[in-house]
Protein backbone atom coordinates (compact mmCIF):
# COMPACT_ATOMS: atom_id res chain seq x y z
CA UNK A 1 0.00 0.00 0.00
CA UNK A 2 2.88 2.39 0.71
CA UNK A 3 4.36 1.55 -2.69
CA UNK A 4 1.02 2.22 -4.39
CA UNK A 5 0.75 5.61 -2.68
CA UNK A 6 4.25 6.62 -3.76
CA UNK A 7 3.74 5.32 -7.30
CA UNK A 8 0.52 7.33 -7.59
CA UNK A 9 2.35 10.48 -6.47
CA UNK A 10 5.05 9.96 -9.09
CA UNK A 11 2.51 9.26 -11.83
CA UNK A 12 0.20 12.16 -11.01
CA UNK A 13 2.84 14.74 -10.13
CA UNK A 14 1.01 15.44 -6.88
CA UNK A 15 2.76 14.71 -3.55
CA UNK A 16 1.05 12.27 -1.22
CA UNK A 17 0.52 11.87 2.51
CA UNK A 18 3.36 10.32 4.55
CA UNK A 19 3.63 6.52 4.37
CA UNK A 20 5.09 5.92 7.84
CA UNK A 21 1.76 4.66 9.21
CA UNK A 22 1.84 1.97 6.52
CA UNK A 23 5.46 0.90 7.03
CA UNK A 24 6.26 -0.78 10.37
CA UNK A 25 10.04 -0.38 10.46
CA UNK A 26 13.19 0.49 8.53
CA UNK A 27 13.56 -2.99 7.02
CA UNK A 28 10.05 -2.73 5.63
CA UNK A 29 10.87 0.72 4.25
CA UNK A 30 13.88 -0.69 2.39
CA UNK A 31 11.61 -3.44 1.04
CA UNK A 32 9.26 -0.78 -0.36
CA UNK A 33 12.28 0.96 -1.91
CA UNK A 34 13.46 -2.30 -3.49
CA UNK A 35 10.00 -2.98 -4.89
CA UNK A 36 9.98 0.46 -6.55
CA UNK A 37 13.45 -0.11 -8.03
CA UNK A 38 12.24 -3.46 -9.38
CA UNK A 39 9.34 -1.76 -11.17
CA UNK A 40 11.73 0.75 -12.75
CA UNK A 41 14.17 -1.96 -13.85
CA UNK A 42 11.30 -3.97 -15.32
CA UNK A 43 10.41 -0.86 -17.34
CA UNK A 44 13.96 -0.62 -18.72
CA UNK A 45 15.92 1.43 -16.20
CA UNK A 46 19.43 0.35 -15.24
CA UNK A 47 20.93 0.57 -11.75
CA UNK A 48 24.12 2.66 -11.95
CA UNK A 49 24.95 3.14 -8.28
CA UNK A 50 23.77 4.21 -4.85
CA UNK A 51 23.41 7.31 -2.72
CA UNK A 52 23.99 7.97 0.93
CA UNK A 53 21.54 10.41 2.43
CA UNK A 54 21.26 12.34 5.67
CA UNK A 55 25.00 12.41 6.36
CA UNK A 56 25.17 16.13 7.09
CA UNK A 57 24.03 17.27 10.55
CA UNK A 58 22.54 20.44 9.03
CA UNK A 59 20.47 18.41 6.57
CA UNK A 60 19.48 15.99 9.33
CA UNK A 61 18.27 18.97 11.34
CA UNK A 62 16.35 20.29 8.33
CA UNK A 63 14.49 16.99 8.02
CA UNK A 64 14.30 15.98 11.67
CA UNK A 65 16.25 12.71 11.43
CA UNK A 66 19.39 11.50 13.15
CA UNK A 67 21.01 8.77 11.02
CA UNK A 68 22.08 8.15 7.40
CA UNK A 69 20.02 6.29 4.87
CA UNK A 70 20.61 5.00 1.36
CA UNK A 71 18.92 4.82 -2.02
CA UNK A 72 19.48 3.50 -5.51
CA UNK A 73 20.66 5.50 -8.54
CA UNK A 74 19.19 4.67 -11.94
CA UNK A 75 20.42 5.73 -15.36
CA UNK A 76 17.13 7.59 -15.82
CA UNK A 77 18.13 9.93 -12.97
CA UNK A 78 21.45 11.06 -14.46
CA UNK A 79 21.38 14.42 -16.23
CA UNK A 80 24.11 15.09 -18.82
CA UNK A 81 26.46 17.93 -17.85
CA UNK A 82 25.59 21.19 -19.56
CA UNK A 83 22.09 20.11 -20.61
CA UNK A 84 19.11 21.99 -19.12
CA UNK A 85 17.08 19.99 -16.61
CA UNK A 86 13.30 20.02 -16.93
CA UNK A 87 12.06 20.85 -13.45
CA UNK A 88 8.80 19.16 -14.34
CA UNK A 89 10.56 15.82 -13.81
CA UNK A 90 10.43 16.58 -10.08
CA UNK A 91 7.74 17.38 -7.52
CA UNK A 92 9.43 19.34 -4.71
CA UNK A 93 13.07 19.71 -5.74
CA UNK A 94 15.97 20.82 -3.60
CA UNK A 95 19.64 20.73 -4.55
CA UNK A 96 22.83 19.89 -2.70
CA UNK A 97 26.51 19.64 -3.61
CA UNK A 98 28.31 16.37 -3.00
CA UNK A 99 31.40 14.35 -3.77
CA UNK A 100 30.61 11.31 -5.89
CA UNK A 101 32.82 8.24 -5.94
CA UNK A 102 33.16 5.96 -8.96
CA UNK A 103 34.34 2.55 -7.89
CA UNK A 104 37.04 0.61 -9.72
CA UNK A 105 36.67 -2.47 -7.51
CA UNK A 106 33.91 -4.25 -5.61
CA UNK A 107 33.43 -3.45 -1.92
CA UNK A 108 32.36 -6.76 -0.43
CA UNK A 109 34.81 -7.58 2.38
CA UNK A 110 33.93 -8.29 6.00
CA UNK A 111 35.24 -5.12 7.66
CA UNK A 112 34.95 -2.36 5.07
CA UNK A 113 36.55 0.86 6.30
CA UNK A 114 37.82 4.14 4.84
CA UNK A 115 41.07 2.60 3.61
CA UNK A 116 39.11 -0.05 1.70
CA UNK A 117 36.97 2.64 0.10
CA UNK A 118 40.03 4.64 -0.94
CA UNK A 119 41.64 1.54 -2.46
CA UNK A 120 38.47 0.67 -4.40
CA UNK A 121 37.86 4.19 -5.77
CA UNK A 122 38.70 4.93 -9.38
CA UNK A 123 38.04 8.64 -9.11
CA UNK A 124 35.98 11.24 -7.29
CA UNK A 125 33.63 13.66 -8.98
CA UNK A 126 32.01 16.99 -8.13
CA UNK A 127 28.27 16.32 -8.14
CA UNK A 128 24.91 17.98 -7.66
CA UNK A 129 22.02 15.90 -6.39
CA UNK A 130 18.51 17.16 -7.02
CA UNK A 131 16.71 15.59 -4.10
CA UNK A 132 12.97 15.27 -4.24
CA UNK A 133 10.17 13.95 -2.07
CA UNK A 134 6.92 12.38 -3.10
CA UNK A 135 5.66 13.19 0.43
CA UNK A 136 3.71 16.45 0.60
CA UNK A 137 5.56 19.32 2.24
CA UNK A 138 8.62 17.17 2.89
CA UNK A 139 6.77 15.90 5.98
CA UNK A 140 9.09 12.93 6.40
CA UNK A 141 10.81 10.80 8.94
CA UNK A 142 13.48 8.24 8.09
CA UNK A 143 10.92 5.54 7.22
CA UNK A 144 9.19 7.86 4.75
CA UNK A 145 12.41 8.88 3.03
CA UNK A 146 13.82 5.35 2.80
CA UNK A 147 10.58 4.00 1.32
CA UNK A 148 10.75 6.90 -1.17
CA UNK A 149 14.21 5.81 -2.37
CA UNK A 150 15.98 8.11 0.08
CA UNK A 151 14.20 11.11 -1.44
CA UNK A 152 16.19 10.71 -4.63
CA UNK A 153 15.38 12.74 -7.71
CA UNK A 154 18.07 13.46 -10.26
CA UNK A 155 21.82 14.02 -10.31
CA UNK A 156 24.51 15.48 -12.50
CA UNK A 157 28.26 14.98 -12.44
CA UNK A 158 30.95 17.53 -13.18
CA UNK A 159 34.70 17.43 -13.17
CA UNK A 160 36.53 14.44 -11.79
CA UNK A 161 39.97 13.63 -10.46
CA UNK A 162 41.91 10.86 -8.79
CA UNK A 163 41.54 10.43 -5.06
CA UNK A 164 45.30 10.15 -4.52
CA UNK A 165 46.55 12.85 -2.14
CA UNK A 166 43.17 14.49 -1.59
CA UNK A 167 42.00 15.45 1.88
CA UNK A 168 38.27 15.03 1.31
CA UNK A 169 37.38 16.07 4.85
CA UNK A 170 39.10 19.41 4.24
CA UNK A 171 37.59 20.10 0.82
CA UNK A 172 35.56 23.30 1.05
CA UNK A 173 32.35 23.64 -0.97
CA UNK A 174 30.53 26.73 -2.18
CA UNK A 175 27.25 26.53 -4.12
CA UNK A 176 25.70 29.54 -5.82
CA UNK A 177 22.32 30.24 -7.35
CA UNK A 178 23.38 32.72 -10.00
CA UNK A 179 25.69 35.07 -8.08
CA UNK A 180 24.14 34.36 -4.66
CA UNK A 181 25.86 31.95 -2.31
CA UNK A 182 23.15 29.54 -1.10
CA UNK A 183 25.19 26.78 0.56
CA UNK A 184 28.66 26.33 2.00
CA UNK A 185 30.32 23.44 3.77
CA UNK A 186 33.11 20.93 3.56
CA UNK A 187 33.80 17.22 3.44
CA UNK A 188 33.97 17.16 7.22
CA UNK A 189 30.19 17.72 7.30
CA UNK A 190 29.67 14.34 5.64
CA UNK A 191 30.10 11.90 8.57
CA UNK A 192 33.45 13.54 9.24
CA UNK A 193 34.81 12.53 5.82
CA UNK A 194 32.99 11.36 2.66
CA UNK A 195 34.98 8.11 2.69
CA UNK A 196 33.30 7.33 6.02
CA UNK A 197 29.91 7.74 4.37
CA UNK A 198 30.84 5.40 1.54
CA UNK A 199 32.22 2.87 4.01
CA UNK A 200 28.92 3.02 5.94
CA UNK A 201 27.00 2.50 2.71
CA UNK A 202 29.24 -0.38 1.62
CA UNK A 203 28.69 -2.21 4.90
CA UNK A 204 24.95 -1.55 4.85
CA UNK A 205 24.61 -2.61 1.21
CA UNK A 206 26.64 -5.77 1.83
CA UNK A 207 24.54 -6.66 4.85
CA UNK A 208 21.38 -6.23 2.78
CA UNK A 209 22.74 -8.58 0.13
CA UNK A 210 23.39 -5.96 -2.56
CA UNK A 211 27.06 -4.98 -2.22
CA UNK A 212 28.69 -2.11 -4.04
CA UNK A 213 30.34 -3.18 -7.29
CA UNK A 214 33.02 -1.89 -9.64
CA UNK A 215 31.57 0.82 -11.87
CA UNK A 216 29.03 2.00 -9.33
CA UNK A 217 28.51 5.73 -8.88
CA UNK A 218 28.14 6.59 -5.20
CA UNK A 219 26.79 9.94 -4.08
CA UNK A 220 28.35 10.29 -0.65
CA UNK A 221 26.11 12.93 0.93
CA UNK A 222 25.63 16.68 1.17
CA UNK A 223 28.55 18.95 2.03
CA UNK A 224 26.22 21.78 3.03
CA UNK A 225 22.53 22.66 3.42
CA UNK A 226 20.04 21.95 0.67
CA UNK A 227 18.62 24.84 -1.35
CA UNK A 228 15.16 24.93 -2.96
CA UNK A 229 14.95 24.85 -6.75
CA UNK A 230 12.55 26.95 -8.87
CA UNK A 231 12.06 27.12 -12.65
CA UNK A 232 14.77 29.22 -14.23
CA UNK A 233 17.29 28.67 -11.44
CA UNK A 234 20.92 28.03 -12.30
CA UNK A 235 23.37 26.56 -9.78
CA UNK A 236 27.13 26.26 -9.76
CA UNK A 237 29.14 24.45 -7.10
CA UNK A 238 32.88 24.45 -6.55
CA UNK A 239 34.58 21.85 -4.38
CA UNK A 240 38.19 22.74 -3.60
CA UNK A 241 40.66 20.21 -4.89
CA UNK A 242 38.08 18.40 -7.00
CA UNK A 243 36.40 20.83 -9.38
CA UNK A 244 33.07 22.28 -10.37
CA UNK A 245 29.59 21.20 -11.42
CA UNK A 246 26.56 23.13 -12.68
CA UNK A 247 22.86 22.65 -13.27
CA UNK A 248 20.24 24.90 -14.89
CA UNK A 249 16.49 24.31 -14.68
CA UNK A 250 13.82 24.97 -17.28
CA UNK A 251 10.12 24.27 -17.60
CA UNK A 252 7.34 24.57 -15.08
CA UNK A 253 7.02 23.06 -11.64
CA UNK A 254 4.78 20.01 -11.26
Amino acid sequence: MALDRLLAARASGHPCAPVRSLVPDLDAAYAVQSAWVATEVAAGAVVVGRKVGLTNPVVQAQLGVDQPDSGVLLDTMECPPGSPIDIGRTLQPKIEAEIAFVLARDLTGPGIGPADVAAATGWVVAALEIVDSRIAGWDIDIVDTVADNASSGLFTLGSRRRLDGLDLAGCAMTMRRGAEVVSTGSGAACLGDPVNAVAWLARSARDRGRPLRAGDIVLSGALGPMAPVLPGDSFHAEIDGIGTVSAAFTGSAS
